[in-house]
């Protein structure tokens, strides 16, 4: 394997002064990861205080956010079909009556008129991405005091596995959460050192209209239904017009010889004294394409996330991790990077040195971050304040395959595109919508996908320009008077290629399709698949 030398500011010179990195190996095409290399995981001391801190796990079309709180826990979740709204008529007549005014007056070099003039070319706003709900864990007055010093919260970027590991009343406690693509659920998996100490409630929610409750013995469903259009979450929203339905459905299983289940007012589960227990969550839309309307669909949620937990009900949560393992590391280390770097960072484990770690003063780092550094317990949220002053190359290692895992984990063949916010959204009014923005935001998603060896991650892009060429034709024709196709600065599940409202500066912007087109190309000549 050749070796790449590259300074810190991107010249290709070779050496060993202390301003310069070295990418020391970068394996392309091998499926192992050497001994020595610096262990990548995202990791954390204390449960999530914001959404931002939670850890994401994803198989593409699923996805959940761990919390990692102690004594009650949220993971929450989406799906990444569930939109507002319906198939729409992107062409706007009176569009290409305003354009040759325009096109005047940007001539004349009349700038200020052709925005002014420009607004009456403006159009709607897309529809917007909306979360599937929450899976709520109780554990009870047991768990309000747990010893700080034990608690641990990590992403494990080579397993793809968010782990939460605490003591409570001197009992060790773990949570596994990973999402399988190959079997399309969510698994988690709580476990504890001590016989008959699992004990909980579980239950989902979900902000949408929905309804749940029990099935049999181990099973809560929800149904819901999104928005038939964009607007705030009321009644009439659901009333006006039908929007794609949803179903989830959680399953609860505990260990055989130890522990009871029981149903809490038919919508919630109660585990009590087991020596473990496992919890499976499957989902799925009526969402049936960007052409059919959700009145029309003919996909039924709830016999479809019925038949992907009757695929697995004889797999036990060690052989769902192993296929899990099998699948996802086949993407992640088709690439590995290491990169040294001369340092005064004096922690061999992390990189990152006492007098880095600051806490928001460079010049007196608490005593608790101290004792952090001393005891090895450095958070990668300590590691990113310390770069400034202290620059660690294991943590650009860290982040660049932090990115590739975001990819793999909200975009795979079959999917809808890995969205403004990837596939991790947890409200009904997300910024922006969550849309897909084609003005650099989307193609940023996929910028790793063929450098970083995962072209098969694109194809969801390749299936939404296909869309788009469909529905964009029709924007040329009639908003244009023109052949070909085009597209605007932002889209959605439906396929939108009409302009959007707002400043015409960039609603009014019709390069989207054309810079698309560009990871056509690149695919190209990175595969030569025609």
């Amino acid at each position: 394997m050749e070796t790449v030398h590259r300074r810190k500011d991107m010249g290709f010179e070779t050496g060993t002064s202390e301003d310069e990195w070295v990418v020391v190996s970068g394996n392309a095409m091998g499926l192992g990861t050497s001994d020595d290399q610096q262990e990548l995981k995202v990791e954390f001391f204390s449960p999530a205080e914001y959404w931002t801190d939670a850890l994401p796990v994803g198989n593409g079309r699923l996805g959940a956010m761990v919390w990692g709180g102690v004594q009650s826990e949220l993971l929450q979740l989406n799906e990444d079909t569930l939109w507002t709204g319906e198939p729409s008529d992107y062409t706007d007549p009176n569009f290409a009556t305003v354009l040759p005014q325009v096109r005047k007056l940007v001539t004349d070099g009349q700038f200020a008129e052709a925005t002014t003039a420009a607004k009456k070319m403006t159009g709607q706003p897309t529809e917007v991405y909306q979360p599937l709900g929450d899976i709520k864990l109780d554990f009870g007055a047991s768990h309000k005091v747990f010893d700080g010093n034990s608690y641990k919260r990590e992403l494990d970027l080579d397993t793809a596995k968010a782990t939460v590991k605490y003591v409570a009343e001197g009992i060790e406690f773990t949570r596994e959460v990973f999402a399988s693509h190959p079997h399309q659920v969510i698994a988690v998996k709580i476990s504890a050192n001590k016989t008959g100490a699992v004990s909980f409630t579980v239950a989902l929610d979900s902000p949408l209209q929905y309804e749940s409750h029990i099935n049999g013995q181990n099973q809560i469903i929800m149904q819901g239904q999104c928005p038939g259009k964009r607007a705030p979450p009321q009644n009439d929203v659901y009333e006006v017009r039908q929007g794609i339905k949803f179903c989830a459905i959680l399953e609860l299983h505990i260990s055989t010889d130890a522990g009871v289940v029981s149903s809490i007012e038919e919508k919630n589960l109660k585990v009590e004294g087991s020596n473990w227990a496992v919890l499976i969550l499957a989902a799925s839309s009526s969402y049936d394409g960007p052409f059919t309307n959700p009145v029309d669909s003919k996909k039924d949620p709830v016999a479809a996330t019925s038949a992907t937990l009757n695929s697995i009900k004889d797999m036990a949560f060690s052989e769902l991790y192993a296929s899990h393992l099998i699948d996802y590391q086949q993407l992640f280390h088709r690439v590995s990077l290491q990169i040294s770097k001369s340092s005064k960072m004096s922690s061999q484990n992390s990189g990152t040195s006492i007098s880095s770690i600051t806490n928001g003063n460079e010049d007196h780092p608490s005593a608790e971050m101290k004792q952090n550094v001393l005891s090895g317990k450095i958070s990668t949220a300590d590691r990113i304040n310390a770069f400034a002053k202290d620059e660690d190359p294991t943590l650009v290692t860290l982040l660049f395959q932090y990115g590739r895992y975001l990819l793999i984990s909200s975009s795979r063949p079959g999917t809808f595109v890995s969205n403004l916010q990837g596939i991790w959204s947890q409200k009904v009014a997300p910024a922006w919508d969550a849309s897909p923005h084609l003005n650099i935001n989307l193609q940023m998603n996929y910028w790793p996908a063929t450098s970083c060896n995962l072209s098969e991650c694109q194809e969801p892009l390749f299936d939404l320009i296909s869309n788009l060429a469909i529905n964009g034709s029709k924007t040329s024709q009639v908003n244009y008077k023109t052949g070909g196709w085009v597209t605007h600065h932002v889209t959605d599940i439906w396929a939108k290629t009409s302009p959007s409202d707002g400043d015409p500066v960039w609603a009014v912007w019709p390069m989207g399709g054309a810079w698309l087109c560009t990871h056509l190309w690149e695919h190209y000549t990175y595969t030569h698949d025609k």
